[in-house]
């Protein structure tokens, strides 16, 4: 049946490719005996099925790129090694960081830079670093009551949302965020309505506080502030049901706000850099705008870097 479908995706038929896709995010190891012929058929689209390649089918995509044979399809040869993630892949792309295989000169990033679309990034001291859990849990949404009084947006002034309340003294939540290095208390704020124009990040503590960060910088294009302030959403997510995929995350379906795992991203990956140090900050979980109102749409992404005491909060939608 997987090769049915690779072959029809070959052929450009949406629905195969539809599906190769699902399964590359409810159980990518069933593509992984197949990606050679997704390789020689040059199927390289979506880049996600290429997850769990194993060092046959990496290395052929290595060759391919240092061959120079196709610099026209760098960058999606790049896409499916970066989500290999295989340390083949990790390898080679610090070898082009300094040395740029044929077609770099087209790209908009350098190789390296790739790698955060699959997750992971390469640290200053060499370090690989996965930005990004193997546990994931579907965020429930609970009815959170209305604040009488609490800190508001030095923007518009909207009440600020508490996006997340965790605990790590909860095994879930332990588990969804052993990647990140925190421990205790997780309160994550934000401005609902602003955090949809930029990057807002709040100073956090291990026993839950959560302030405004004072280096917010408001963009010039965030409209002026409504007369009477927009409420946040009065819902907060609570870990559900663990997920058998890390990559089962949806930013459009209701029911796809997920803790931990891996992001479905809208656009191009979008990993916040820490205000401390300037390194990409661990990802937290995904809240899709259909689990916060029936006319939903869009995403947010929270994200977290532990040794500096930043989380952070943007936003996505199509």
């Amino acid at each position: 049946m997987i090769e049915e479908l690779i072959r029809k995706a070959a052929a450009g038929d949406d629905d195969a490719i539809d599906e190769l896709s699902a399964i590359a995010d409810t159980d990518p190891r069933r593509l992984t005996p197949h990606q050679r012929l997704l390789l020689d058929l040059d199927v390289l689209w979506p880049a996600t099925v290429y997850r769990a390649a194993d060092a046959d089918v990496v290395g052929r995509i290595i060759e391919r790129i240092d061959g120079g044979q196709t610099p026209g399809r760098l960058n999606h040869l790049l896409l499916a090694l970066a989500h290999s993630a295989h340390p083949l892949a990790d390898e080679a792309m610090r070898r082009w960081s300094v040395q740029p295989p044929a077609g770099a000169d087209r790209l908009h990033v350098g190789a390296l830079s790739y790698a955060l679309q699959g997750g992971w990034t390469v640290d200053p001291d060499g370090t690989r670093r996965d930005l990004c859990g193997d546990t994931a849990y579907r965020w429930v949404m609970r009815e959170a009551p209305r604040p009488v009084t609490g800190p508001t947006c030095p923007w518009c002034a909207s009440p600020l949302w508490t996006a997340a309340d965790l605990d790590t003294a909860e095994p879930a939540v332990a588990a969804a965020l052993a990647h990140t290095g925190w421990s205790g208390r997780l309160v994550i704020t934000t401005c609902h309505f602003c955090a949809c124009y930029t990057t807002l990040y709040s100073q956090v503590t291990p026993a839950g506080a959560a302030t405004w960060w004072d280096g917010n910088t408001r963009p010039g294009y965030l409209p002026e502030p409504a007369a009477d302030p927009e409420d946040p959403p009065m819902l907060l997510p609570v870990p559900g049901p663990a997920l058998p995929s890390p990559y089962q995350a949806s930013a459009w379906n209701r029911g796809g706000s997920t803790l931990g795992g891996r992001p479905d991203w809208i656009q191009d990956a979008e990993h916040a850099d820490c205000p401390g140090c300037g390194l990409p900050m661990d990802y937290v979980g995904l809240i899709g705008g259909a689990d916060l109102d029936d006319y939903g749409e869009g995403a947010y992404y929270l994200h977290l870097h532990q040794p500096c005491g930043f989380a952070a909060v943007n936003y996505q939608q199509s």
